[in-house]
């Protein structure tokens, strides 16, 4: 069994927890931090996971790329997010390279680079306490209790997230509508694209909207992501979920 962590959440946790403001009066402050300190932090975390699935298994870090591919849908995505990484952030990842194994894909966010491996080796189980993986089929473990998630159950977490959207992330879904009302809103006309643009279209917006929605909350698997061109493949409603059919209504993907 491998286990895929989220190692941003991780290294950056720690990271800031470690960062000590030192007040020199004379309108200087100064922050700084202690690397061996932050790995002591990551090394816990990383060995409360393994502990927690009772053995050596394989365990391979994540990371996002400083370029992100849903900026090119939608500049502002992220936008808020303007805070520097903690002290010794790079450090430790380029320590971590030394003592793991660590993957990040160009343009590729930590959770798209796990959902990409976790679809092409099954069995393995994506270490996150982002919600965002509810979209992958297989083991997702929250950092609290491990779930399975079905194929069915993933697709409708992101047409949820499609409705709801994230404000974390920088994209709205459809105004007033969270994550409550999304589901009763797909309980009760089904599962499908047609719900989806109806729901933006009552709030007097295009499907262009409803599809930029759909991609940035998309979390990538192995069929969105074409490795040779090591580049993205953007969602398309017409193509979308082949084979699933929990009887509302799922479009169906062309193979």
């Amino acid at each position: 069994m491998k286990l895929l962590i989220d190692a941003d959440y991780i290294v950056y946790k720690c990271c800031a927890s470690c960062e000590t403001e030192i007040d020199f009066g004379d309108d200087v402050i100064v922050v700084t931090s202690q690397f061996s300190e932050a790995m002591k932090c990551v090394e816990r975390d990383l060995k409360r996971i393994r502990e927690n699935f009772f053995g050596e298994n394989e365990m391979i870090l994540f990371f996002s790329d400083s370029k992100n591919f849903r900026k090119e849908i939608y500049p502002d995505y992220k936008g808020h997010r303007n805070r520097k990484k903690p002290c010794g952030y790079k450090r430790v990842i380029n320590e971590l390279r030394n003592r793991y194994e660590v993957i990040k894909l160009p343009t590729l966010e930590a959770d798209d680079a796990m959902g990409i491996y976790a679809t092409d080796f099954p069995g393995s189980v994506i270490c996150s306490p982002d919600k965002d993986m509810k979209q992958i089929p297989g083991l997702v473990y929250d950092m609290s209790e491990t779930h399975e998630i079905s194929p069915e159950e993933g697709m409708r977490w992101h047409y949820i997230q499609t409705l709801a959207g994230d404000q974390t992330d920088g994209y709205s879904g459809v105004p007033g509508i969270g994550i409550k009302r999304a589901v009763a809103l797909f309980e009760d006309k089904g599962y499908n694209w047609e719900t989806i643009k109806g729901a933006f279209a009552e709030k007097d917006l295009g499907e262009d909207v409803a599809l930029m929605n759909a991609r940035l909350a998309k979390i990538l698997t192995n069929q969105e992501y074409d490795n040779r061109a090591k580049q993205p493949i953007l969602w398309d409603p017409a193509d979308a979920y082949h084979g699933i059919d929990d009887g509302t209504g799922v479009q169906a993907k062309k193979t």
